[in-house]
């Protein structure tokens, strides 16, 4: 593999132990198509040890409810009973990596430690506890990007049109085809069966959050997923994506948010099919450069979930306007219910409890419509990323904080003609939206299918 994908975040000494390799499994939760659980294997074999993935279930984490959790557990049971197959060990510790991390390779003996990538602050924060007790090689490989963000960027890109030629340049490179992930010849015999159902019970979540059109979790549905993207929906996609009523999206999000699915294989799948071009570089451009960007928003911006984390220019207008009068001002609880005077927020608000999902165009309008309807633009942007994590199963992801901060503070955006409440951030309507697709049958959509609110 590429040795540009992964980068050493402690040299470690060097050890004559006969213990595993170990990788921990965090935002890839897949078997195949990983590039770090193909380097962990790669090393173990030149060293002729065991193989074992560990996964830290961590009881409350970012807002995430049931919905989440129950998506990301159904898929790592997946997960185990694949690696089984595979004589590759996999290990479930009920609590946080900091402290359940470094035992365990104390216990095992282990001879390196190996990370996926994530640019979210709580990963970052964890590894920088975790270098300061190793005493064996941290290597962590970007399994999750197609172009490495550390390679990608070297620093906060201002928009998708300065990102966008560093990775078209890169592509070549790195989207290549996964070697596959080979059956391992030393087995790893100390472990035992994990008890999903102890696991269930040590969560420490909101449970009244569930899902009533919850997608089926695990690696195997993404690629039926995928699969009926490509025959039905690929062709058109151009044409109509903006359109939620025409429902052309790949639904992927919530696996690729979980590493269900590799966002590489997606690309390589696209790529080889023979659709209109049109269709395929706009899914391309989506599934790579902005999700990319994405990522390196949230690594290069320690505040990426924050007010002071938007671009100057932004935080100077909305300053400056911080005290308009709103004509709407609504609570957390009355979004939450879609208890507004609009009824196509209320609709897409709707979409999201009932789904776990929204489409992405009503994603901007709704986060833009939170800022014009609360308080300040902090509140906005808590309200919008509380809401967010609650019901999005792609929920807690570096797209969602940095299409909110899109919406909110003008991040990867330009200034646009000033107006109240929004200064000189881009803004959107609900006569806007008429003139992109048929509100009406949007509404009626979800006035009649969605469950009934409290």
């Amino acid at each position: 593999m590429n040795n540009r994908r992964l980068r050493t975040l402690s040299e470690g000494r060097s050890s004559t132990s006969r213990g595993p390799v170990v990788y921990w499994m965090s935002r890839d939760q897949r078997v195949h198509d990983n590039w770090a659980l193909l380097f962990a294997q790669q090393y173990a074999k030149e060293r002729r040890v065991p193989l074992v993935v560990a996964f830290c279930l961590v009881p409350d984490f970012l807002g995430a409810t049931i919905r989440a959790y129950e998506f990301m557990i159904g898929g790592l049971e997946e997960v185990e009973q694949q690696l089984h197959r595979l004589q590759i060990g996999f290990q479930l510790f009920l609590g946080g990596p900091v402290r359940e991390i470094p035992r365990f390779l104390r216990s095992e003996r282990a001879v390196m430690l190996v990370a996926d990538s994530s640019p979210l602050r709580i990963n970052r924060e964890w590894k920088t506890s975790l270098r300061r007790t190793m005493d064996v090689p941290f290597i962590e490989v970007d399994a999750h990007n197609i172009v490495p963000c550390w390679h990608a960027s070297s620093k906060q890109e201002f928009g998708a049109y300065t990102i966008r030629p560093k990775i078209h340049r890169a592509l070549p490179e790195f989207l290549e085809e996964f070697p596959p992930l080979r059956k391992h010849r030393f087995p790893w015999t100390a472990g035992r069966k994990t008890d999903w159902q102890a696991a269930r019970a040590s969560l420490r979540v909101d449970a009244s959050v569930g899902s009533w059109e919850a997608p089926v979790p695990g690696a195997k549905a993404a690629r039926r997923v995928l699969k009926s993207f490509l025959e039905s929906n690929l062709a058109s996609y151009n044409e109509n994506r903006n359109d939620p009523n025409r429902r052309v999206q790949s639904h992927l999000s919530p696996y690729l948010h979980f590493g269900q699915i590799s966002p590489h294989r997606v690309a390589l799948e696209v790529k080889a099919r023979r659709k209109p071009k049109a269709s395929i570089d706009a899914f391309l451009e989506e599934l790579i450069v902005r999700r990319e960007l994405a990522d390196n928003f949230c690594f290069y911006n320690d505040r990426y979930d924050s007010f002071g984390g938007f671009p100057a220019w932004a935080q100077k207008s909305l300053n400056e306007h911080r005290n308009d009068r709103r004509e709407h001002l609504y609570t957390l609880e009355q979004l939450e219910f879609g208890r507004t005077h609009d009824p196509l927020w209320n609709a897409a608000q709707r979409e999201m409890t009932t789904t776990g999902s929204m489409h992405g165009y009503l994603r901007m309008y709704w986060a833009k419509k939170i800022l014009e309807w609360t308080r300040s633009p902090d509140e906005a942007l808590a309200f919008a990323i509380t809401l967010n994590d609650w019901y999005e199963l792609d929920g807690r992801d570096p797209n969602g904080y940095a299409g909110i901060a899109w919406s909110i503070g003008g991040v990867h955006d330009r200034a646009w003609g000033e107006r109240r409440v929004f200064g000189k951030i881009r803004y959107m309507s609900y006569e806007g939206c008429r003139r992109k697709f048929d509100v009406d049958s949007y509404i009626e959509r979800w006035s009649r299918d969605a469950p009934a609110v409290p």
